[in-house]
């Protein structure tokens, strides 16, 4: 019987993979990658990859000496972070404080900042009228602060890093947007180093930060006192601290699994599935940073969200490389609670926290704006053995809420979200028509000229990320490759909330908090198109030519559009010339 049975198998002689379910063997055409083909090896070197380092025929190429070539390679790490940091500094900080005016929604934050740093709350300016960002202009901080409280619908972190600057610098332009520039520019600093953790290459992760330093909408973003940037550099403080938490967590597994005779790691299912990875403490300062991101604007709580769950999801990957029969049930047993304690209760007294201002102004009418609601239309009621102020603060959040849902004002540079990812209808900060001869137009120009700050990405840069977006999904779903898994995260996480609020008023603008996400991406595809390790010479010359050639341009394309970013006077026609598409205008 069993050799009858033998013979009428026709699946001998087969491959292992001809004998799958035909739905894998179907998604093979498209690149999937079934588990069971995975590369196997020391366990060490999947959990903990090596850094790539560059080729000795690099060196060779420059004629550099082995000693100074392997120096370079020693702190190319942060060598190569830190120049792309200081080319963004120089770029950002460049006559910082040009247009000498207070330019969009500047009207709001930076008097709402200064206020901050100096009474404890926002105010109202109305006493000044509409001639208020004059007064302000002319009298730097010599303006007095008013008194009656002014409501406001964005929580206060923000606003308090942008009067950091102002009370260093003065209250004027420079002032009010030195903090979002250094911000900026450390935000391409952390991109650098980030890119260069999850993807195990300098080059790239100087890249992903070089392609962000060169972007329009970062660029204009870093360049004005709004929130969004800063919101924008917490998230990306976050990620890096998971980022970094998720390496020191698997450094931990991987030095506490068996070694084999060969010297090679092994996996071990017990270990894996009963490890406990102890003090994380690079996923309690995720914990703050998402904290100070829901303090600078509430869409901080869905990437709080999304990261929780990419946090925990990256455990039971870990554990699965280890050998865990159950790794889920084992990040659910070990992980899962205090992933939540680091994250979501850090994140709510930070929250809190940032509010200390206003909490410890008056509650007799004098302070901030519902400040004394618990004494006067909030007495009495199931909730009154609560402190007043933890009462008031939850009326206040909650017609901020009721705000934010129902707002749905036209705006002339409004958009929605579907059109952001192709920059459909980008955000005029600030537009002047200087006549020849003044305010930098030139003398000869024959008419007058257009001076404007455009919030707008570099376009190169993001029409390449809408393929990087699909490339990265493909990594994602085929190829389960986590790196491209937290990119998309970090997108869906900054975008997908917008479209839930299609009929809002939303800009833009607002598109610069999952920017960095866009870079890695376009790095990484840019890192394919090079072509992988062991690639023959010819493929990486064709690629690398490919990738010179897309990064050139969109290098290109960022000095073309420089003199929309600051606001530069330039020939109606050359204006015209650079709004290729007609929703720009």
């Amino acid at each position: 019987m069993t050799s009858t049975a033998s013979s009428m198998d026709l699946r001998q002689g087969q491959a292992p993979h001809d004998r799958r379910p035909s739905w894998q063997q179907r998604l093979r055409r498209f690149g999937y990658v079934p588990a069971a083909d995975a590369p196997s090896g020391d366990v060490r070197g999947r959990l903990v990859p090596p850094y790539a380092e560059p080729s000795p025929r690099l060196w060779r190429a420059l004629g550099l000496p082995p000693v100074l070539a392997e120096r370079i390679t020693r702190w190319s790490g942060w060598g190569g972070p830190l120049l792309v940091t200081l080319l963004a500094g120089v770029l950002r900080f460049w006559n910082l404080g040009s247009p000498r005016a207070v330019i969009f929604d500047e009207t709001y934050y930076a008097k709402d900042a200064w206020a901050l740093v100096h009474r404890g709350f926002e105010v109202s300016w109305d006493q000044y009228g509409k001639h208020a960002n004059d007064m302000v202009l002319r009298q730097h901080g010599g303006l007095a602060v008013p008194t009656d409280p002014a409501y406001v619908v964005h929580p206060p972190v923000g606003k308090y890093v942008i009067g950091l600057g102002e009370l260093v610098f003065g209250f004027d332009p420079f002032g009010w947007r030195f903090m979002t520039a250094l911000l900026g520019t450390l935000s391409v600093l952390m991109l650098c180093r980030i890119g260069r953790r999850i993807f195990r290459s300098t080059f790239l992760g100087c890249l992903a930060g070089g392609l962000m330093a060169v972007d329009g909408l970062h660029f204009v973003m870093s360049r004005t006192s709004l929130l969004d940037g800063v919101l924008m550099f917490f998230v990306l403080a976050a990620f890096g601290c998971l980022v970094a938490d998720r390496d020191r967590a698997r450094e931990r597994l991987a030095a506490a699994l068996p070694v084999g005779q060969d010297g090679r790691v092994r996996p071990d299912a017990r270990l894996a599935d009963t490890f406990r990875f102890g003090w994380r403490p690079w996923r309690w300062g995720a914990g703050v940073m998402l904290g100070l991101a829901a303090g600078t604007k509430w869409n901080g709580l869905y990437v709080l969200a999304a990261f929780c769950v990419m946090t925990v999801l990256w455990d039971v990957g870990t554990r699965k490389v280890a050998g865990a029969r159950h790794p889920y049930a084992a990040a659910l047993k070990y992980d899962t609670g205090i992933a939540f304690l680091a994250t979501v209760p850090v994140a709510l007294v930070v929250y809190v926290a940032s509010w200390t201002g206003w909490i410890l102004s008056p509650a007799d009418g004098t302070g901030g704006y519902y400040r004394n609601w618990a004494a006067t239309d909030g007495r009495g009621g199931t909730w009154s053995f609560l402190p007043d102020w933890l009462r008031s603060l939850w009326h206040y959040e909650h017609e901020v809420y009721n705000f934010h849902v129902h707002l749905d004002q036209p705006h002339t540079y409004q958009s929605n979200p579907w059109s952001w990812i192709v920059l459909g209808r980008p955000v005029s900060y600030f537009y002047e028509s200087p006549s020849p001869g003044v305010d930098g137009c030139p003398a000869d120009a024959g008419e007058k000229c257009a001076r404007e700050v455009l919030a707008i990405g570099t376009p190169l840069l993001w029409w390449a990320a809408c393929f990087a977006i699909g490339y990265v999904l493909w990594r994602w779903a085929f190829r389960r490759d986590w790196r491209a898994g937290a990119i998309a995260c970090g997108i869906a996480a900054g975008y997908l909330p917008w479209f839930l609020y299609q009929e809002r008023t939303i800009f833009l603008f607002y598109a610069v908090v999952f920017l960095p996400f866009l870079c890695l991406a376009v790095a990484m595809m840019i890192g394919a198109i090079v072509g992988p390790p062991g690639s023959s010479d010819t493929r990486r010359l064709i690629g690398s030519t490919a990738a010179g050639v897309l990064v050139l341009l969109i290098a290109w394309n960022f000095i073309y559009f420089w003199p929309l970013y600051t606001g530069q006077a330039i020939p109606i026609d050359q204006w015209r010339s650079r709004m290729w598409l007609d929703t720009w205008v």
